[in-house]
């Protein structure tokens, strides 16, 4: 057997949704934002055309909350530190220049989940900065933590853990220097409660004790900010805290007892600040006093307010960045003339249509908003994972939309490549289908040409969906849910002319219908057509009654997809407006859909269930002409066939499942427009444990070969006899693995020099690429073939790994591009969520 070796691996395109975690991303100074995606942490530099530009794995639970430290004189790169459900503290060494990081070490004290972190550097009087940070649990426990040394490895101290009183849980977290000039650090701590908790410390010692509590709100506090008033010394500390009761509040603390100090600094009349609602609580640390009262309440949005950030302008103007349920961010600034706080700007959308779906209008809240160090850009994190950016431009003194990253924010199930690799579909347990493809037309830079994006999401489902398969050369797929029947789509008119604007793809659209949308309490895409009945002007009173929506007319969607062919669309675009419609469903099955896939001419569909009985684990054939049913269906498997393959002539379908078996099936007539299939053979014992994949050789050889891949960590290679006549297929090799082997794909070519190309994936998330052979050994019996392994070899960079299951991988199809290349193109699909494309050189 040929020793392990390595292979150059890049990532092409890097699809992950992000966590739903107010406290789950930060933006760096030097520009990369971090944010939690599953149990991973991705880094992004919004500037770069070509999306996350890593995905860090260590974490074994969803990450909850991550921030960057501040930088110490002399510092190359940033620490990034991480928390989550696994309970424990992660630091990472960021690098800016290229947006990567590597791990650095993890630190335990916890016993419950972390939900939020604050950072601060500190410069004791006479000694050097040092790195401070804060985390928040849901064991009630604020934990204080010191980096002392300039050194990035060294070990961070735990300093201090404070129980919350009244044993509330953490949510926020906030740090601030209380002056320039002085020796005190404040922390301000909300939570599930109420109330905003502050405490003080001396930075000489840093043991914080609690101050004051600021009552005010009427729900629990779920965002906290400070900032200086002014950039000048002595200027008053502003704290932003917003809530759950839809408001914000902002908190002034001075320096200083003094009532005219107080009345000077803020310009009140004392008599408003001495009622019960506007009580001044004194505080102290490091020997000075200051005090605090309120000092104004925000009025505007309709719904939970999750974050509130400040940033301040090159002139020295303070704004207040907030994200809301109410699908809005405001940027609030303070009226010079008479004080008050106003909304200067609001970015999102007010949506009017009825329904809770992102297909009908409500896109589910923003759960963040984040400033860019230079305060000229804004992302949101809306509920599918997807990210919103808008950027400042002074000339129309207005913030115009851009375009940002998406990904799936559960299990990637499946997946399936246009037949000629133009494009990429996924499928997700977060219920959607995805469209991936390359821009490569218009409005493309330098940076951008080639960057891969989701340009099309066909499908919002109310199941989780488990797999999908396009249907030959034409431009439409086949999904199967957690349901018992299976749907097909096909390309909508609106969507191919996107489609071949931004990726120069060839449409036939002779036929097609011109846009889809989805009723409110409906699980199918109805097709429109913009220029016939009622819908092309204005939506009838039934169809707002039924739920089509006022706004979502079909000419709409096709106005708002025209828009769009000099950049990939916009996440409100893609989540209403890129459906395809559904032409066809197929019935059958009666348990939910486990495992599909197409033939090569894409005339016949098969299908299999999840099941554990032969009587429900059959695969089922379905003609694409009339889409009925090719009875009967295929009867061997005891339990659920987790993969079915067509070999690439479509001679032969391949079942592989549950039950430790595989079974060979042969088309039963030479015409394909006419017959089914029958046995040709049955493995019974194929592995020793569950086989979970399945694939087919290319047919260029002179004998059909197929792998199969199990829970018994070992890949099987099977050749067809010219010998054996009661085992067709006989055992000609194999590749054992340290772990379960979860996924195979074969290259759908040989090699220049005639070899196969096995793509090799496991439950520990390790890919390998396998060279193979075939060569002829002499036995007793005579001649036979072997399968041989030539050079097996791995991704060498851990950060390519998956931190899960590899679900599926797939081959790119060679396109008019890569004619003559000889890096070719693996998708794979994470259970992580995650959806990667790696660029192999073979």
């Amino acid at each position: 057997m040929a020793d392990t070796e390595t292979i150059r691996v890049n990532s092409s395109y890097l699809a992950a949704g992000a966590n739903r975690y107010s406290a789950a991303s930060d933006w760096s100074a030097e520009g990369v934002v971090a944010f939690g995606s599953d149990a991973n942490v991705c880094l992004w530099n919004p500037q770069n055309p070509r999306g996350i530009s890593s995905i860090l794995s260590q974490h074994t639970g969803h990450v909850k909350a991550v921030r960057f430290l501040p930088k110490l004189e002399g510092d190359d790169k940033t620490i990034l530190i991480s928390g989550g459900d696994d309970k424990v503290v992660r630091a990472w060494s960021v690098n800016p220049q290229d947006a990567t990081a590597s791990y650095l070490q993890a630190v335990e004290g916890h016993t419950e989940p972390i939900n939020c972190i604050a950072a601060l550097g500190v410069t004791p009087a006479g000694a050097p900065t040092k790195r401070i940070f804060v985390t928040g649990a849901a064991d009630a426990t604020v934990k204080i933590w010191a980096h002392d040394s300039a050194a990035l490895e060294e070990p961070f101290k735990l300093l201090q853990s404070i129980k919350t009183t009244r044993k509330f849980i953490p949510l926020a977290l906030a740090l601030s220097p209380l002056d320039d000039d002085t020796d005190g650090v404040v922390l301000a701590v909300v939570g599930t409660t109420n109330v905003v908790q502050i405490f003080t410390a001396a930075a000489s010692d840093l043991e914080f004790t609690l101050q004051a509590t600021l009552p005010g709100h009427e729900n629990w506090v779920r965002s906290l900010d400070f900032i200086k008033e002014k950039t000048e010394a002595g200027s008053d500390l502003l704290l932003a805290s917003a809530s759950q009761d839809k408001y914000i509040r902002l908190w002034r603390i001075h320096q200083g007892t003094a009532l005219s100090a107080l009345h000077n600094a803020t310009g009140l009349d004392l008599s408003v600040s001495l009622t019960p609602g506007n009580k001044i609580h004194k505080i102290s640390a490091g020997g000075t006093k200051y005090c605090i009262m309120f000092e104004a309440l925000l009025l505007g949005h309709e719904d939970w307010i999750y974050t509130a950030r400040w940033s301040r302008t090159a002139d020295g103007k303070l704004l207040l960045l907030s994200a809301s349920a109410d699908n809005s961010l405001s940027i609030w600034e303070s009226d010079p003339e008479s004080g008050i706080w106003i909304t200067g700007a609001r970015l999102g959308e007010v949506s009017r249509e009825k329904g809770a779906t992102t297909a009908t209008g409500s896109i589910g809240g923003f759960w963040t908003g984040l400033w860019s160090p230079t305060g000229t850009t804004v992302i949101t994190l809306g509920r599918t994972g997807s990210w919103r950016r808008w950027d400042y431009n002074p000339s129309d003194d207005a913030w115009q939309q851009h375009y940002a990253i998406s990904g799936h924010t559960r299990s990637v199930t499946g997946l399936s490549w246009a037949q000629d690799g133009s494009y990429l579909l996924s499928t997700s347990s977060d219920q959607t289908t995805r469209l991936h493809a390359q821009w490569t037309g218009q409005g493309t830079d330098s940076l951008s040409l080639g960057s891969w994006h989701e340009m099309s999401r066909p499908q919002i489902h109310g199941y989780d969906l488990n797999c999908i398969a396009t249907l030959g050369p034409t431009s439409s797929f086949v999904s199967g849910a957690d349901e018992k029947l299976m749907r097909v789509f096909t390309e909508p008119k609106a969507v191919a002319k996107m489609l071949s604007c931004l990726t120069n793809s060839k449409i036939d659209i002779s036929s097609a219908p011109d846009a889809a949308n989805m009723p409110v309490l409906g699980l199918s895409n109805k097709a429109i057509d913009t220029t016939s009945g009622p819908s092309s002007q204005e939506p009838s009173q039934q169809d707002q009654e039924e739920g089509g929506g006022l706004s979502l007319s079909n000419l709409t969607i096709s106005t708002a997809l025209a828009s769009t062919t000099s950049h990939p669309p916009y996440e409100e675009n893609l989540s209403r407006h890129t459906l395809w419609p559904e032409v066809e469903k197929l019935y059958g099955h009666g348990y939910e859909i486990f495992s599909l896939c197409s033939s090569h001419d894409g005339k016949i569909i098969a299908s299999a269930c999840k099941a554990s009985s032969v009587n429900h684990a059959v695969i089922r054939l379905f003609e694409t002409d009339k889409w009925t049913e090719l009875r009967p269906p295929l009867q061997a498997h005891s339990l659920t066939v987790a993969r079915v393959r067509f070999s690439a002539d479509d001679e032969y379908l391949l079942s592989v499942g549950r039950d430790r078996q595989w079974v060979v099936w042969g088309r039963t007539t030479t015409t394909p427009d006419q017959g089914g299939y029958k046995l040709v053979q049955q493995m019974q014992k194929g592995h020793s444990r569950m086989i979970l994949d399945c694939a087919w050789a290319p047919v260029t050889l002179d004998n059909r070969i197929f792998a199969t891949a199990g829970r018994d960590k070992q890949v099987k290679f099977w050749i067809q006899s010219t010998t054996a006549e009661k085992e067709p297929f006989i055992l000609a090799g194999g590749l054992a693995e340290e772990h379960p082997v979860t996924a195979v794909d074969f290259l759908p070519e040989l090699t220049p020099g005639g070899k196969m190309v096995l793509a090799v994936g496991t439950e520990a998330g390790r890919v390998m690429v396998v060279t193979l052979g075939v060569v002829t050994t002499e036995e007793d019996n005579g001649s036979n073939n072997k399968v041989e392994v030539v050079k097996k070899a791995v991704v060498p960079n851990k950060g390519l790994w998956l931190p899960g299951t590899v679900v599926q991988l797939a081959w790119r199809p060679k396109t008019r591009e890569q004619e003559e290349e000889k890096k070719r193109e693996l998708a794979i699909a994470g259970e992580d969520g995650s959806l990667r494309i790696y660029e192999v050189e073979l």
